[in-house]
């Protein structure tokens, strides 16, 4: 259906305007992630059959450009991610926040908009790497093992060395792709995946871990290569996401081949509005204005 033309009304250019609409169309959704692949992995991701059904998308489009906001439901909680234009995804966000707690991604320059709507905790300045098939330098200086939902006990067991809780499920790692080494009969290392996506030919590579009386052997280095060979055969764009102070870390991936793309902000974030009510009382009010363009009608102050 084609979509219906509309004008802006407001007069006063202290504020913004925006048309919000969720999204369920998964071509539109593809061709507003694609552009920018590296960046959008994890929510093109998102576009899997099995996860799309656990997503809830909302498009901005106004003044400013457009924004894209994605609330999605996962077996390790909530998770919410952002992309494009800051004032719309403030459109988007000011009815449509969420969860009450969800892990927040988004770039630096949209840390301001969130914070209008969450408290943020924890919050981690990465930088997000990618790799390609001519690109791949694979290191195999110690043998790895496939792992997989049998493995479980053994799994968190080494995620939980250094005393944390740690809550993997089968599902989680038959759902991914996993690797690990193995030193006399002790799984010591381990690397996998956020998301994987075969439809969408995309991987987020992640939960890298050595337990602490192995590290310094190149162990992490080496399941992780093992993970990205894996997925190279079926993805065309394999990424993963590393705190920059981790030197170490850093070239590690950069020896496999993968290279810097862009910055970004994870963060844990608790909803401000945690009863919910002033953003259903304000998408009610933008669903009036903005029912002749099917669609909610915002405005916003510039951030």
């Amino acid at each position: 259906m084609a979509e219906r033309e509309f004008r802006w009304h407001a007069i006063d250019r202290s504020q913004y305007d925006y048309l919000v609409q969720p999204l369920h169309d998964r071509d539109h959704i593809r061709s507003l992630l694609r552009p920018r692949v590296e960046y959008t992995a994890y929510a093109l991701g998102q576009l899997e059959p099995g996860l799309f059904e656990r997503t809830k998308w909302f498009w901005a489009r106004g003044d400013t450009g457009t924004g894209l906001v994605l609330h999605s439901r996962g077996g390790l909680g909530d998770a919410t991610f952002v992309t494009g234009d800051t004032d719309a995804i403030a459109a988007a966000l000011s009815i449509h926040p969420g969860p009450a707690n969800t892990y927040a991604t988004c770039q630096p320059q949209h840390l301001d908009v969130l914070q209008d709507v969450y408290r943020l905790s924890n919050q981690q300045p990465m930088i997000r790497m990618a790799v390609r098939r001519e690109r791949f330098a694979p290191v195999a200086t110690t043998a790895t093992v496939v792992l997989s939902g049998v493995d479980i006990r053994r799994i968190n067991a080494l995620y939980g060395s250094e005393g944390g809780p740690s809550y993997y499920v089968p599902e989680h790692i038959d759902a991914g792709v996993y690797r690990g080494v193995v030193t006399e009969g002790r799984l010591v290392a381990i690397a996998g995946t956020h998301v994987v996506s075969r439809h969408e030919g995309v991987a987020v590579v992640g939960n890298v871990f050595t337990h602490p009386a192995y590290r310094g052997h190149g162990f992490a280095t080496v399941a992780t290569s093992a993970v990205t060979e894996a997925l190279l055969r079926y993805c065309d764009d394999v990424v993963l996401t590393v705190d920059p102070r981790n030197t170490p870390a850093v070239r590690a991936y950069q020896r496999l081949g993968y290279t810097e793309v862009c910055q970004l902000v994870e963060a844990s974030a608790a909803r401000r509005d945690a009863s919910g009510l002033a953003s259903v009382t304000r998408r009610a009010r933008a669903a009036i204005r903005g029912r002749k363009y099917h669609g909610s009608f915002v405005s916003v102050r510039p951030h």
